[in-house]
């Protein structure tokens, strides 16, 4: 089995930057998938408040894994050309913190109609998005994500597959999928290893439709895992709780939720025998 990386978004503990890092530490994590700090979005931030975040992570040795964007989380018939300014400023904001990812969606559909009417729109949106990032030297990862084209597994392998870029791959979010009606094992997780780059680590139980640690629901976590990492794959598991709160934008744990949350990822990872960092 390979060596993962630990890593969470950690505005679910709390809006305190000192208060996310020491509950970081009591788990052994290093890592963090950048989302917000100071009740503030990443997005939103100066850069006279990054420099203040990088100088207190780089003082305790933390790193960032991600930039937990809203890039495409928004309409499909939003002004895509003012969408293309705020995914360079997450460009930026991933360059200033060493990220070498940014989350990304596939953009809300209008309800109550037909999806692949919005196809070609969605692909080239995506598209646009791959080539504002050429030359960064950074990844972009796909989230699915309710209410987004890229819900269903099937539409993630579609955007995958019709952007065809090494730029772009997939966050694979097991407890997501388990809103979108499917079991991930069945057919997510086929679909879409190939372009698996990194796993937000959160499940949920398929009936109640509520998020619960990781093995606790019916995301097949620890089959999937077992799958995953017993093939050789490296690469970062991010702790995205959501267990006191689901928001559009954000989720909200507190410490003890996410302690909670850390320490079932890691009885998984421990009965695998995958160690981690």
């Amino acid at each position: 089995m390979s060596q993962v990386l630990l890593s969470g978004f950690a505005d679910e503990i709390s809006p305190d930057l000192e208060e996310q890092l020491d509950t970081l530490a009591t788990e052994g994590i290093k890592h963090i998938e950048f989302r917000g700090v100071w009740n503030k979005g990443v997005m939103t931030l100066t850069d006279n408040e990054l420099d203040k975040v990088k100088a207190a992570l780089d003082k305790r040795g933390f790193k960032i894994s991600s930039i937990g964007s809203p890039i495409g989380k928004v309409p499909i018939d939003a002004d895509f050309e003012e969408h293309l300014v705020s995914f360079r400023r997450a460009i930026a904001i991933a360059k200033k913190l060493g990220a070498p990812y940014i989350r990304l969606f596939s953009f809300y559909l209008p309800k109550d109609q037909n999806p692949l009417q919005y196809r070609d729109e969605v692909m080239r949106r995506m598209k646009g998005l791959v080539d504002a990032a050429a030359g960064s030297g950074l990844i972009l990862l796909h989230e699915n994500e309710a209410d987004i084209y890229g819900m269903p597994s099937d539409r993630c392998l579609d955007i995958l597959q019709t952007v065809n870029s090494p730029t772009l791959r997939a966050a694979f979010d097991f407890a997501n999928f388990v809103h979108a009606g499917e079991y991930p094992n069945d057919k997510a997780f086929a679909r879409l290893r190939p372009y698996i780059e990194y796993i937000h680590v959160k499940d949920m139980l398929m009936a109640e439709q509520r998020v619960v640690p990781a093995g606790e629901g019916d995301g097949q976590v620890k089959e999937i895992l077992k799958e995953l990492l017993g093939s050789g794959w490296t690469g970062f598991l991010s702790l995205e709780p959501h267990l006191a709160h689901a928001g559009q934008f954000r989720g909200f744990s507190g410490p003890e939720n996410f302690r909670r949350a850390a320490q079932a990822l890691k009885k998984i990872l421990n009965e695998l025998g995958v160690s981690y960092a």
